[in-house]
C-alpha cells in the first residue's frame, strides 16, 4: 500500500507536467485529496492570466466544498452558498440557495465542486469572449479562443488546472471547446442528466456533461451525474446501466461518415478525418458513407428554436424577480434600464431575435417552420442509425481561431454547423482530439450515437482514442 501511495504522491507532485486523472484520483485518501486541492489552487494562482476560473479574474480564493475529489463547475450550475452569475452583470452577487442535482450526485460519489469555470454570458457564444469577467485564453496558444460557451471548463482541464469539469451543451458548448483545447467533451442524450439547478438558455436543447482528460474519465463522470430526477420534468425515466465498468474498445462497429459535412471543413480537418477513418477501418470497424440535409437549414432551425426559448427563459431577469435592479422612476424604465445595463450585446441580440420569431404574424413563418425542420433532422438521424452504430463528424470547420477573427455574430454561429444537429435531435455525442494542425492546435472529431446508447458511444470513442494515440 505504501508503494501505491508513493506513486500517487509522485503524480500529484508532478501536477504541472501530468495531472492525475479522475480514475487515479478515486484511489486517493483524504489527505492526498487535500494536497491535490492545494496544489491545484497554487497552479490556478500561478496561471491567473488564463482566465479559466472566475476566481482568476476576481482575485479571490478558489471556492471549494469541504471534502471530495475536485471538479471544476461551469458558472451556470447552482452550488449552494456560491455566487452564480452565468458570466453576466445582471446576476452579480446572486447567491445560489440550493445545489443542482448534478452537484448532489457528485457529492454522493465522493466528488466536490471546485471553482467557478468562466463561460460565455448565459452560455450564448462560441469563444468565451462575452463573459462579463473577461475572456478565457486557449492554453495551447493564448492568442486563440478556447471555444465556448464552456471555454473555462475546457481550458482548465487542458491546462492541468482541473482533473475534470462540468459544462453545458446547447449547440456544441461542451464538444467545441474540448476540441479547440485538446481534451474530451461529452454531451449526453437529452434527459439523461438532470437540468434541475442549471440556469436555462434553451430548455429543449440544454444538457450538462463532462469535460475530461480522456474517454474513460468522461465515462466515469457521466455515470456519476446521470440518472432520473423527479425534480426535472424533462428527465428521462428509463433503465440505466453504468457505462464505465462495461467499456469495450474491441467491439466492432459500423460507423457512418456524412460526406457533405466533410466538404465544408478546412483541408486540415479533412486530413484528420481521413486519417481517423483509416485508423478505424484498420481496427476492424466498418465505414459507410451517408448524406444529410444542408447545414444552412440546420443552422437556421437551431438559432430560431434556441433564441425563441432564450427570450422566454431570460425574461425572468428583470430586476424584480431576479437580477440586479437598475435605477428608474417607473416600472417600464426599471425593465428597460435593468436589461440594457445587465445583459451584454450578444445576449441582447438573441433575446430580440427570439422575441421577433415568437411575435404575432411571425410565429408560423419562423418558429413553427423551424420545429418542422427539427423533426426532419431527427428523421434523417433515425435513417442513418437503421444500419449504423455511430456517426463520425468534424466538431468545427476549422481549429481554434484567433481572438477577434469573427467579424460578425453570423460568422461565430457558423462555427457550430457540425454540433447543433445533435442537440436538435437530442442525441449523445463525444468529441476527442485526434491530430494537430500546422500551428500545433488540436483537431477534435466527434462521434454521435443513437438516443440512450451511450455505451456504444463510449466504446467507439475509446477504440478511436487507443488507436489514434494522440499526444499533447
Amino acid at each position: 500500500m505504501d508503494k501505491i501511495a508513493n506513486i500517487i504522491d509522485t503524480i500529484i507532485n508532478q501536477l504541472g507536467a501530468s495531472l492525475v486523472t479522475l480514475k487515479e484520483a478515486l484511489s486517493l485518501d483524504e489527505q492526498q485529496i487535500i494536497t491535490l486541492k492545494e496544489d491545484l489552487k497554487k497552479s490556478i494562482e500561478e496561471n491567473k492570466q488564463l482566465g479559466a476560473y472566475v476566481e482568476q479574474f476576481t482575485d479571490t480564493e478558489v471556492l471549494s466544498s469541504d471534502s471530495g475529489i475536485p471538479i471544476a463547475i461551469k458558472d451556470n450550475i447552482n452550488v449552494k452558498g456560491w455566487e452564480l452569475t452565468c458570466g453576466s452583470n445582471i446576476l452579480k452577487n446572486y447567491i445560489a440557495p440550493y445545489n443542482a442535482t448534478v452537484i448532489e450526485n457528485l457529492e454522493k460519489n465522493g466528488l466536490c465542486a471546485f471553482g467557478r469555470a468562466n463561460m460565455d454570458e448565459f452560455a450564448m457564444g462560441s469563444s468565451t469572449e462575452s463573459s462579463c469577467y473577461g475572456k478565457t485564453l486557449n492554453p495551447v496558444d493564448n492568442t486563440k479562443v478556447p471555444g465556448g460557451s464552456s471555454g473555462g471548463s475546457a481550458a482548465a482541464v487542458a491546462a492541468g488546472l482541473a482533473i475534470a469539469a462540468l459544462g453545458t451543451d446547447t449547440g456544441g458548448s461542451i464538444r467545441q471547446p474540448a476540441a479547440y483545447c485538446g481534451c474530451v467533451g461529452m454531451k449526453p442524450t437529452y434527459g439523461r442528466v438532470s437540468r434541475y439547478g442549471i440556469a436555462a438558455y434553451s430548455s429543449s436543447l440544454d444538457q450538462c456533461g463532462p469535460i475530461t482528460q480522456n474517454v474513460e474519465d468522461a465515462a466515469i463522470l457521466y455515470d456519476i451525474i446521470s440518472g432520473y430526477d423527479p425534480k426535472d420534468s424533462t428527465s428521462a425515466n428509463v433503465e440505466y446501466t453504468p457505462v464505465a465498468p462495461n467499456l469495450d474498445s474491441s467491439k466492432k462497429l459500423t460507423i457512418a461518415v456524412i460526406d457533405n459535412f466533410i466538404e465544408e471543413a478546412s483541408d486540415e480537418i479533412k486530413e484528420a478525418m481521413n486519417k481517423s477513418i483509416k485508423i478505424l477501418e484498420d481496427a476492424g470497424h466498418s465505414i459507410v458513407h451517408k448524406r444529410m440535409m444542408d447545414t444552412k437549414n440546420i443552422l437556421s432551425s437551431y438559432y430560431i428554436v434556441a433564441t425563441a426559448e432564450a427570450s422566454a427563459n431570460l425574461s425572468r431577469y428583470d430586476g424584480i424577480r431576479y437580477g440586479n435592479r437598475a435605477e428608474a422612476t417607473n416600472l417600464k424604465e426599471t425593465y428597460l434600464n435593468t436589461k440594457t445595463q445587465g445583459f451584454g450585446e450578444e445576449v441582447q441580440k438573441r433575446i430580440m431575435l427570439g422575441s421577433f420569431v415568437l411575435s404575432s404574424g411571425y410565429y408560423d413563418a419562423y418558429y413553427i417552420k423551424a420545429q418542422k425542420v427539427r423533426h426532419l433532422i431527427k428523421d434523417e438521424f433515425d435513417k442513418i442509425f437503421n444500419d449504423s452504430d455511430l456517426i463520425l463528424n468534424p466538431v468545427a470547420p476549422t481549429t481554434a481561431p484567433k481572438f477577434g477573427a469573427f467579424a460578425s455574430s453570423l460568422e461565430m454561429y457558423l462555427s457550430d454547423i457540425y454540433t447543433i444537429s445533435v442537440n436538435l435531435a437530442g442525441l449523445p455525442a463525444i468529441s476527442l482530439p485526434v491530430s494537430k494542425d500546422s500551428d500545433g492546435m488540436p483537431i477534435g472529431l466527434q462521434l454521435i450515437a443513437n438516443a440512450y446508447d451511450e455505451q456504444t458511444l463510449f466504446d467507439g470513442a475509446l477504440s478511436l482514442e487507443q488507436n489514434i494515440n494522440y499526444t499533447k
